[in-house]
């Protein structure tokens, strides 16, 4: 059997690569799905004496497990989310890249899908497919899952006949825009734990420990240290009213939610978080981030400018950033240079400026674009190791300080009680 080199990204974001024996791209798929992997490249390697030097040899049992029409987990069920995305543009780059047909590869793809629900989409774009749709036109009918970033970025593909190139940028900016949000979201975790962990101890505290010295302060009156009087009311009012507490909280929150949800809310609650300190900074260049990525990638692929301007605005999540960005586009239209608009906004430092500039003098504002996400993207990934240093020893401080006051209370109350017995 012909050996195949692969690349594929973990669960975890990290790369990996490796070789493998199998008899066609479509079985290494099936083999890199089952372990868990993203494939991101497959090409055909040097034939080596004996098959030795493969990573991981493509034995019988192997064999048995991948043989076509055969689903890893045929059975899953649910909607299409957006790793299901990422991972079918991957494996249609791969299809296209090993020279099938896009029908034939979408024919593939369907017999490998281990959803329903990514089958059903796959089956309804091959449909359109037959038709004579072209391939842009029949992801456009599905907007709410591609969107427009994606669909642009295809239609380049197909007016500049490399669909496969085009689909191959666009699985590495999806993984690279995965990996930001990744790494966002685990940094919170912790802290978030800590927080956590507060709440039920104090919780703990004040329902279950509190309670038990009650009997003995009742007789102690206003002869109680002023602290010892303060938990046991808090203490007496948490066991007594912990119902209504809880209640009245769920509903301010789901009223809070609702509002923050509102135009009104969102925009208010972004426009607090960009003037925080330290977190506003980050959250600016995160969305920066996810904006000089994904211009970068369309004019990278040969998407008109103002076009990519309007695509790339509507990529940035914070509101009060999308309207100073919006002011971009016009600008351009009007004549105006980019460095010049994006030093309008005044959102961006310096550095962006002069790199976006230096791009315009080489006519590289694409690649330029990229390395300014990288840029911002590095210190993004700097600045939360940073925070974090400051965020989880304030959480275990505040955690223990809580705890230490209901427990030195407590034991001013009993040494009140040792001296009046004196």
């Amino acid at each position: 059997m012909p050996e195949f080199a692969w690349r594929a990204a973990a669960v975890s974001g990290q790369i990996v690569e490796g070789q493998l024996n199998a008899a066609s791209p479509a079985m290494v798929l099936k083999h890199l799905r089952q372990q868990g992997l993203t494939p991101l490249r497959i090409e055909a390697a040097a034939q080596r004496v004996g098959g030795e030097g493969a990573t991981q040899p493509f034995g019988s049992d192997a064999n048995r497990a991948f043989l076509p029409g055969r689903t890893t987990r045929g059975g899953a069920r649910g909607r299409v989310q957006p790793a299901d995305v990422f991972a079918l543009t991957a494996e249609l780059s791969i299809m296209l890249r090993a020279g099938l047909a896009l029908d034939n590869a979408l024919r593939v793809l369907i017999d490998m899908s281990h959803k329903a629900s990514v089958g059903a989409l796959l089956a309804n774009i091959l449909d359109s497919v037959k038709g004579g749709t072209p391939l842009s036109r029949a992801l456009a009918k599905h907007r709410d899952l591609f969107g427009d970033f994606y669909i642009n970025m295809v239609r380049s593909g197909e007016a500049s006949g490399q669909i496969s190139v085009v689909l191959e940028r666009l699985v590495e900016h999806m993984a690279r825009q995965r990996a930001l949000r990744d790494s966002v979201i685990s940094a919170t975790i912790y802290p978030a734990i800590l927080l956590g962990v507060a709440v039920l101890s104090l919780i703990a505290m004040l329902g279950f420990v509190v309670p038990q010295f009650e009997k003995l302060f009742t007789d102690m009156g206003d002869a109680l240290p002023l602290p010892t009087r303060l938990v046991m009311a808090m203490g007496h009012g948490f066991t007594r009213y912990g119902i209504v507490i809880l209640v009245v909280l769920v509903l301010v929150g789901m009223l809070v939610r609702r509002w923050l949800r509102s135009s009104n809310g969102r925009t208010w609650l972004q426009s607090r978080l960009l003037n925080l300190p330290l977190i506003g900074r980050l959250a600016l260049r995160y969305q920066l981030t996810l904006f000089s990525r994904s211009l970068g990638t369309l004019l990278g692929s040969g998407v008109p400018m103002l076009t990519a301007l309007h695509i790339a605005t509507e990529t940035v999540g914070n509101v009060v950033l999308r309207q100073a960005l919006g002011r971009v586009a016009p600008i351009v239209k009007d004549g105006g240079r980019m460095a010049q608009a994006m030093a309008a906004t005044h959102i961006f430092e310096p550095l962006a400026v002069n790199l976006i500039r230096v791009g315009e003098e080489t006519g590289r504002i694409g690649p330029m674009m990229l390395e300014l996400a990288n840029i911002l993207n590095r210190d993004v990934e700097i600045g939360i190791k940073r925070m974090l240093t400051l965020v989880e020893p304030v959480l275990i401080l505040v955690l223990g300080v809580m705890i230490a006051a209901i427990i030195v209370s407590i034991l001013l109350g009993i040494l009140s009680i040792n001296d009046l017995a004196v």
